[in-house]
């Protein structure tokens, strides 16, 4: 798992300014609240005085304020308020790491991280999401049992939906792929993808009545980060799916998957429900698979597994984390579970950049 990226915390509609909402995360607990504006707040959720969960406690003022002796802490992290010290300022250590939000699609995301704003990864940008021509079903999420690597590599993965998903009526992926070749053809900083073309010939009905055979059929997938996963069926040039899967890595076993699914046809509202159903049956035959995945985790070394040429976008994906490993941006699993319950630490924020003095360690990360 890795730090300095944007992860979704929550559906919108899930945090409030009446309760906070406890989250976990990157094996990390963090709590969230709205002020009286309205602006989400992220914070860690790990009083600094004896170890309180912030989100077991109240929204006072535009604070959060600890269930255990009732510190509050402000949006920035700041302790405001020290009962027992209530005439004089808080220590300048009494803070907490508080992390950048931006609410977009529905959802609530913050950058876990401590990199400055000029040089964070952006959040993905949906620029279908809104636009003219575009219906965008309702946002909703699922969690599995299941490492959300694996997640991601299984959507970079053609070779599977034959096998997988036999009810699609899926053309032959494997013959496809002998015929035209897998090659990754989009390359970004953050992420890459591929667009696979079909031949209508191999189509079932239920594909054609979709569009499958009016131009040139074609699907694929991407990555921004390590999280969030991007795919396109385009049956033809007027009939498309766009799915977008903002994935929340809660620990090395369990994933929350934010879900986003469009389309520029059949665009009345009736239908949505029905392309919901039908895409949830879809994942619930990918999340069969996926939760049952022997190791859980990525293996550490491709050699461990025996790819071939369709797995090309997984071995892409693998360099992308392994870049972002050399960058020191990977947390130290070992380090981090050899300490839980003996001492705590803090995913760094931005602030960790601009002052000193913080009474949690930064989580453990791998050695650059």
């Amino acid at each position: 798992m890795y730090i300095n990226f944007w992860y979704p915390i929550a559906l919108s509609s899930e945090i409030t300014n009446e309760a906070p909402l406890k989250v976990k995360l990157l094996n990390q607990n963090f709590v969230a609240f709205r002020d009286s504006d309205g602006k989400p707040v992220v914070l860690s959720d790990v009083c600094i005085h004896r170890g309180g969960s912030l989100g077991l406690g109240k929204i006072k003022d535009d604070c959060i304020e600890c269930p255990y002796h009732g510190w509050q802490f402000d949006q920035s992290g700041e302790c405001q308020f020290v009962p027992t010290q209530a005439t004089t300022k808080p220590p300048k250590r009494a803070k907490v790491d508080s992390y950048p939000t931006q609410e977009k699609y529905d959802i609530v995301f913050a950058f876990l991280g401590d990199l400055p704003e000029e040089e964070r990864p952006p959040l993905y940008n949906i620029t279908e999401f809104g636009a003219d021509g575009w219906r965008v079903n309702r946002t909703f999420s699922f969690e599995v049992n299941a490492y959300y690597e694996r997640s991601i590599e299984n959507g970079m993965d053609m070779a599977h939906n034959e096998f997988v998903h036999p009810n699609q009526g899926a053309p032959s992926v494997g013959e496809s792929i002998r015929i035209h070749p897998l090659d990754i053809k989009e390359e970004s900083d953050w992420g890459c993808g591929f667009i696979q073309p079909f031949d209508a010939e191999g189509a079932s009905e239920a594909t054609k009545l979709m569009g499958a055979g009016e131009g040139h059929t074609r699907a694929g997938s991407s990555h921004h980060g390590p999280n969030t996963l991007i795919t396109r069926i385009k049956f033809s040039e007027t009939r498309q799916f766009l799915q977008v899967f903002f994935e929340a890595p809660i620990d090395y076993g369990h994933t929350r998957i934010f879900f986003i699914n469009m389309r520029d046809w059949m665009l009345e509202p009736e239908k949505d429900e029905n392309l919901i159903e039908i895409n949830m049956q879809i994942a619930h035959e990918d999340i069969r698979i996926i939760e049952s995945l022997d190791p859980v985790e990525t293996p550490d070394r491709t050699t461990l597994e025996l790819l071939t040429e369709a797995d090309k976008p997984i071995l892409r994906y693998r360099e992308y984390l392994s870049d972002w490993e050399s960058r020191g941006w990977k947390i130290d699993r070992n380090t981090l579970e050899s300490q839980q319950g003996k001492a705590a630490c803090s995913i760094p924020s931005p602030a960790r950049r601009e002052s000193k003095s913080w009474v949690l360690p930064p989580i453990p990360l791998v050695t650059a």
